[in-house]
């Protein structure tokens, strides 16, 4: 492939049929902007800004390694929310301890003192990519050894929040509760976009089943078709919706 000239379509489409590192990292690369857009959106975390967007660069790995481009939908419209869930886990999580692998232990170091590094040369946060070029290994043990990293600073919901001789109540009592509405706010958007790119057919099936709130039966003699032939279209339909959306 002519590095001048790179085709994100023709890369994507080879990397599905090989599977080839390179070009996994090449179109990471290529796509750096996406994780940084999608971490921008989440503010005033207690984190700092290199750990957030490393774990938005862990969720852009993970969409490069997901997409098909022949499902027809652009990479970034895939990808958003499958860095988004990989943020709102690691908010979720990161307060809780992790047992962290052996492997990961001992590169988090490494990956530390790199990271100052190639901060310091580049004048910016380095990327996965150039990390693991740095400590010659691979990107998925940079990232593993970052999420330990992660684990070994974390803090105990239990533990007392107060200064000096004033300890309050513990952590977890200060939490406030999860909004479900505003949680889907970002996943209820995605998911329109995603609905607007489906073919013709699938985008009115979708709007029968969920907005006139029709049955299967009452659906397929809308389009002609069998309530068996509903069932599975819907099932197929929703299957790729939920796999784009980065859901289980």
């Amino acid at each position: 492939m002519n590095d001048t000239e790179f085709d994100a379509d023709e890369a994507f489409a080879e990397y599905r049929r090989t599977r080839d590192r390179r070009l996994r990292n090449r179109l990471i690369e290529e796509h750096r902007q996406v994780a940084e857009r999608v971490a921008r959106r989440f503010p005033n975390r207690s984190l700092p800004w290199d750990d957030v967007f490393q774990v938005a660069q862990l969720g852009l790995l993970k969409a490069v390694d997901r997409f098909d481009p022949d499902k027809g939908f652009k990479f970034s419209t895939f990808a958003e929310p499958t860095i988004s869930g990989e943020l709102k886990r690691h908010f979720r999580d990161h307060l809780w301890d992790v047992r962290v692998p052996r492997r990961a232990h001992d590169l988090q170091q490494a990956v530390k003192r790199v990271v100052e590094e190639l901060t310091h040369d580049l004048d910016r946060a380095p990327t996965i990519a150039e990390i693991a070029h740095r400590l010659d290994v691979e990107p998925d043990d940079v990232m593993m050894a970052m999420e330990a990293d992660s684990a070994r600073r974390a803090t105990s919901l239990s533990a007392p929040v107060g200064t000096g001789d004033a300890e309050g109540a513990p952590l977890s009592d200060q939490l406030g509760g999860v909004d479900a509405n505003l949680e889907r706010a970002a996943d209820r958007v995605t998911l329109v976009e995603l609905v607007t790119q489906l073919p013709q057919r699938e985008q009115e099936l979708i709007r029968l089943r969920f907005e006139e709130n029709l049955s299967q039966s009452e659906i397929g003699e809308r389009l002609g078709v069998s309530q068996m032939h509903v069932s599975r279209l819907l099932r197929r339909t929703l299957t790729d919706l939920r796999a784009q959306l980065g859901g289980p």
